[in-house]
């Protein structure tokens, strides 16, 4: 990926928190985890995460794709680029899914080490 698509992944992302923290109230944490952009600089997927129920989630994604244009509006005044990318909103699950990941490797039976080790130095002096 070139260098200029990451600045401009990076950029968007900063700027859309920015107008998101300022001008949206949500009963719900609402992070900006990501923002793909086509090499064309077209199109652009937001991934929001959201700290709160499903029924948060589904709403804060809603209203945001609703209030697209406006978002786009305000991204064009503050970041000058050829073209205004065209924003999707979509909710990431990612943070979700490697906390539940890391509660199922908690909870498996840890390895006794050194049980191992001992059984494996006696079948070596045989």
């Amino acid at each position: 990926m070139s260098q200029r698509i990451l600045r401009v992944r990076e950029l968007l992302k900063r700027e859309i928190g920015s107008i998101i923290s300022q001008d949206y109230a949500f009963n719900a944490l609402v992070t900006i985890n990501d923002v793909d952009v086509t090499p064309d600089l077209r199109n652009g997927h937001v991934f929001i995460g959201v700290l709160g129920s499903d029924h948060e989630k589904v709403k804060v994604v809603n209203t945001l794709n609703k209030e697209r244009g406006m978002i786009q509006k305000k991204i064009s005044k503050r970041v000058v680029m050829k073209f205004t990318p065209k924003l999707h909103f979509k909710s990431d699950e990612s943070i979700e899914r490697g906390v539940r990941t890391l509660n199922v490797i908690d909870s498996l039976d840890p390895i006794n080490y050194e049980e191992s080790d001992e059984s494996s130095n006696a079948n070596a002096d045989d």
